[in-house]
């Protein structure tokens, strides 16, 4: 490991939970797509697949944010493990339901309690937020290794999930996903030195963290960004199937995934320069600029080629993203901050998806890829015209020149010492 990555993980207790966020997140790319496989192979009704597979979207969609609002007013362990036990009720429920093959509205009621699974991509960027304070580039490291992390999990979760539910059982995927989530949920929380501060006194009296304008600005370019992922994913599928090679799907996929691996582990060695509003702008022009070369293509080797180079762009992409989510939020909602652009995200791929999918019926696979297009020049028109509300929040601006906060590092060290004095590692 080169020298930028040893020194982020020889922070103690970085490594521990940095694995542990890894698992804790394998559910976001596995339960989805291992709910659809799971019902269509049971009932054989793709409709019914499809709006379970929405439900969970919209679920976690309205109870993302609120879940993380929580964490940030209580702390990490107060709140995840009971969220946690919600899911895997609901899951183990959902999953019954599908053995007992009873009546649809069960399945919908278990599908929104499973919704609430927590964001642990969140939970762990704040624990880098909160151990790295005061060291930009460092965090700029440990932003881009959660970057990477996201891909991996996005490559392998589906193909974990769907290859279990198809080989083996057709449960065995959304409870595999299940089976992670438990695991990463209780071995993050059980690392008590690393959790960030609690701060009650941020969210008695003020709204949602959305209200700040800057963050809603970025939420936007990630309903158009998600949009870009939903209608690449759709549109693959399509463009190989109509070719006759439609399991090829997944490797061309897989190397859109693979171009963002290698730009995150890249981009996580170099020293940012300029502003972070400046780089999240011109990485979205150059999202926007990627997905020029899919409207031309032919055949499923140059479409591999095109979003591979399109993949480049995706993780500084989304690392300068979390950086700006850093600076935008008062420290004591990061958290819900960094969940809101998750939110974005997500319905921007829904959305992304239904649309492709109308335009491939009406029009085939090729017209779909304007789409995707689209969506891109939405998002870099969003960074544009919003570009002067990312100014970073009051209690941001009060930093010491070094970039620490002083009184919020003596509050950690205050509840450090606190832990230690109840005997916990």
């Amino acid at each position: 490991m080169t020298s930028p990555y040893r020194a982020i993980y020889r922070t103690p207790g970085a490594m521990a939970f940095s694995v542990a966020g890894l698992v804790g997140r394998m559910p976001l790319s596995m339960l989805g797509i291992g709910i659809v496989t799971m019902v269509s192979q049971v009932t054989g009704r793709y409709g019914l697949a499809g709006a379970l597979s929405a439900t969970l979207a919209l679920s976690g969609a309205v109870t993302g944010p609120r879940v993380s609002r929580m964490v940030d007013r209580y702390g990490q362990r107060r709140v995840l493990r009971p969220v946690c036990a919600v899911t895997v009720v609901s899951v183990a429920g959902l999953l019954v339901c599908t053995w007992a093959g009873a009546p649809d509205w069960a399945y919908f009621v278990c599908v929104l309690g499973a919704g609430t699974t927590p964001s642990t991509g969140a939970m762990v960027r704040s624990r880098w937020s909160e151990i790295l304070r005061g060291t930009p580039e460092k965090l700029h490291t440990a932003y881009s290794v959660e970057a990477v992390v996201d891909e991996i999990v996005f490559i392998v979760g589906p193909i974990l999930s769907v290859g279990l539910s198809t080989g083996w059982f057709a449960e065995a995927g959304p409870l595999l996903a299940t089976v992670f989530l438990a695991a990463g949920v209780l071995a993050l929380t059980a690392l008590r030195s690393t959790e960030p501060v609690p701060h009650p006194d941020a969210h008695r009296s003020a709204g949602s963290v959305l209200a700040a304008p800057g963050l809603a600005v970025l939420v936007g370019v990630f309903v158009g960004t998600g949009a870009v992922f939903g209608a690449v994913e759709v549109v693959t599928v399509a463009f190989a199937d109509e070719r006759g090679h439609k399991a090829l799907a997944s490797v061309v996929l897989a190397t859109y995934a693979l171009g963002s691996c290698v730009a995150g582990v890249v981009f996580g060695l170099t020293r940012p320069r300029g502003t972070v509003a400046g780089r999240f702008r011109l990485g979205i022009v150059l999202m926007g600029v990627s997905m020029i070369p899919p409207l031309l293509i032919g055949n499923l080797f140059f479409l591999a080629l095109a979003l591979f180079f399109s993949g480049l762009t995706i993780a500084p992409t989304m690392v300068n993203a979390m950086g700006l989510v850093e600076q935008l939020v008062p420290r004591g909602r990061l958290t819900e901050g960094i969940t809101w652009t998750s939110t974005g995200l997500a319905v921007g791929v829904a959305a992304g998806a239904a649309l492709a999918g109308r335009v491939i019926d009406a029009h085939g696979a090729r017209a779909a890829f304007w789409v995707g297009t689209a969506a891109a020049v939405f998002a870099a028109a969003a960074a544009f015209l919003g570009y002067r509300r990312l100014r970073p929040a009051p209690d941001r601006e009060e930093q010491d020149h070094d970039g620490a906060d002083r009184s919020s590092t003596q509050d950690h060290q205050r509840h450090l010492g606190t832990l230690e004095g109840e005997g916990v590692a």
